[in-house]
């Protein structure tokens, strides 16, 4: 609707001042000429706003002019009430400010529309936390932000998975991602995209150098970069199981992350199909959880794998001797 994009127009000349009118066209999807419409309906209704040709032009609106925004609707009310989780916010020391901005904002709702957004923050939470991740190292995010928003270098001390020393790498941030309750600094380093798990820096420096990004590209193109190189990465191994059916349920939960699709289930055999994809051979050994309720049916090097799984764990405890007790 006109009356949205020209409240839209205004929020973002709002907060951004001068904008090219090129870009407004991007962000609300219309052509510059539209646009350049709107301006003049802006204009027509009393909001001072004024366009500036030229390589440096944009439009802009008069200086020290600001206006209360209350013209939501109802939906739009709820949305604000959906959150995230409140520990996102405790991580970057938000949550004072949350608590207060969320009071603000029901002040301004109009009055129709408060009682459904106050019953939306009692109905609706959102936990970004999966179950059972285990205990979660102390993250300091406080240099991380400070380099965010300062637009500063980072030099940072790195320790990789499975690597017991850490790494050294200067960097530059792009920002912060929150992933399922994990954080992740989003950077280049050396003009490449880098993901750093934030519980994993072991120190970090702000340096007095400015962040160098690639021209034109934001944090969310980085992230959808990083993103796809994570989730789209090949598996080397294909495997095909049978799952009793008394156990699928558990099957899916904990192998979600390495099905590649759906089980074949007709609903009423006792056995279900399933398939999956592993990095490497060696994380089929998972399976054995499932002891005699998963069956592993190919490739046979998987098989094998578990096999010699089975037969180190049986030589382990398949004799009479006490814990403890020498051989």
């Amino acid at each position: 609707m006109k009356s949205d994009r020209l409240l839209s127009i205004l929020l973002l000349l709002q907060t951004r001042g001068r904008v090219p009118a090129h870009e407004l066209a991007d962000r609300l999807e219309v052509s510059v000429r539209t646009i350049y419409r709107d301006i003049e309906a802006l204009s027509a209704s009393g909001v001072p706003v004024y366009a500036e040709r030229g390589r440096h032009g944009g439009i802009e609106l008069l200086a020290g002019f600001r206006t209360d925004v209350t013209g939501l609707t109802a939906d739009e009310s709820r949305a604000l009430f959906i959150l995230a989780a409140q520990g996102a916010h405790a991580a970057l020391g938000l949550d004072a400010a949350l608590g207060s901005a969320l009071r603000k904002v029901m002040a301004a709702l109009p009055a129709p529309h408060r009682p459904a957004a106050e019953v939306t923050s009692r109905r609706i939470l959102v936990d970004a936390t999966r179950w059972k991740g285990g205990p979660q190292r102390a993250v300091d995010l406080e240099v991380l932000q400070d380099a965010v928003f300062a637009d500063r270098r980072l030099r940072l001390s790195y320790r990789h998975g499975g690597h017991n020393e850490p790494s050294t790498y200067t960097v530059d941030p792009y920002g912060l991602v929150s992933k399922a309750g994990v954080w992740y600094l989003v950077a280049d380093r050396r003009g490449q995209p880098r993901l750093f798990r934030a519980d994993r820096v072991r120190s970090a420096t702000l340096l007095g150098d400015p962040v160098k990004r690639r021209p034109g590209v934001e944090l969310g193109d980085v992230w959808e970069v990083l993103r796809r190189q994570v989730e789209e990465r090949p598996g080397g191994l294909d495997v095909t199981v049978r799952v009793r059916r008394s156990r699928l349920d558990m099957f899916l939960r904990l192998n979600a992350a390495s099905l590649t699709a759906l089980p074949e289930d007709d609903g009423e055999s006792e056995w279900v199909l399933a398939h999956l994809s592993y990095a490497v051979v060696r994380e089929a050994r998972t399976l054995l959880a499932f002891v005699d309720t998963v069956e592993v049916l190919a490739p046979p090097e998987a098989r094998a794998e578990l096999a010699r799984a089975a037969a180190a764990i049986g030589a382990v405890y398949g004799g009479d001797r006490t814990p403890h007790e020498g051989s």
